[in-house]
This record gives structure tokens, C-alpha cells and sequence, in this order.
């Protein structure tokens, strides 16, 4: 029962991050090319928490039940930008640390090269 519980958790794990829009961005935020834009992508959160806003006042005004389930959604993507900016930050500084001490390795490494001492060539 276990098992099965777990495949089925992993298969939708699987469909989420594959096929979701605000978890394929989060994931090309998440690679080297895109980590400066992890900033600019808590700005995303502003329309989902407005989105929330207006789902709340309808539920508190008699709404259907499912918009609770709308309302969770929206919050929950709200706050995965909002954390991915700082995260991204982190995640940059130390990208650009490692992409440091890499040149520093690579120059300790390699001298660089003397240029050769021109020769003077006699003619006979």
C-alpha cells in the first residue's frame, strides 16, 4: 500500500513540475541563465495575491465552496515567487563564487606564457 502510495506521489510530483506553468518557471528561474530573474519574478505575485483578494470577497459573500479551493491555489503560487526571489539571490551569489574560484584555479594553474626573445637571424 505504501508503495503504491508513493508511485502515485511521484507521478503526480512528475505531472506538476512538467506541465504547470508557474512550476516551469520556477524551474528555468532556477537554472544559471536565469537566476537574474528571480527578482523581477516576485512581481508575479502581486496579480495572484490580487486574484486571491477577489476570490476571498466572492466566498465571503456567498460564493461556491470550490473557490476555497482557487483561493489556496493562488496563495500557494503567490508565495512560491515571492520566496524564489531572495532563494534566486542566494542561489547567484553562489553560482558567481564558484565561477570565481574557477578563474582564480584556472590562473594559478596556467602561468601565462613568455613571449620568445626575437632571434637575430645572420645572413651569409
Amino acid at each position: 500500500m505504501i508503495r503504491l502510495l508513493w508511485a502515485l506521489s511521484a507521478h503526480a510530483r512528475y505531472y506538476l513540475r512538467r506541465y504547470m506553468p508557474t512550476n516551469i518557471a520556477l524551474d528555468a528561474i532556477r537554472t544559471r541563465r536565469g537566476l537574474k530573474w528571480g527578482i523581477p519574478a516576485m512581481l508575479l505575485a502581486v496579480p495572484y495575491f490580487l486574484a486571491a483578494n477577489y476570490c476571498l470577497t466572492l466566498i465571503e459573500d456567498g460564493g461556491p465552496g470550490w473557490l476555497n479551493l482557487l483561493l489556496l491555489l493562488l496563495c500557494w503560487n503567490a508565495l512560491k515567487f515571492l520566496i524564489m526571489g531572495p532563494v534566486s539571490v542566494v542561489l547567484l551569489i553562489r553560482a558567481r563564487m564558484e565561477e570565481w574560484a574557477v578563474r582564480r584555479r584556472d590562473r594559478r594553474a596556467c602561468p601565462p606564457i613568455e613571449p620568445a626573445e626575437p632571434t637575430t637571424a645572420r645572413m651569409p
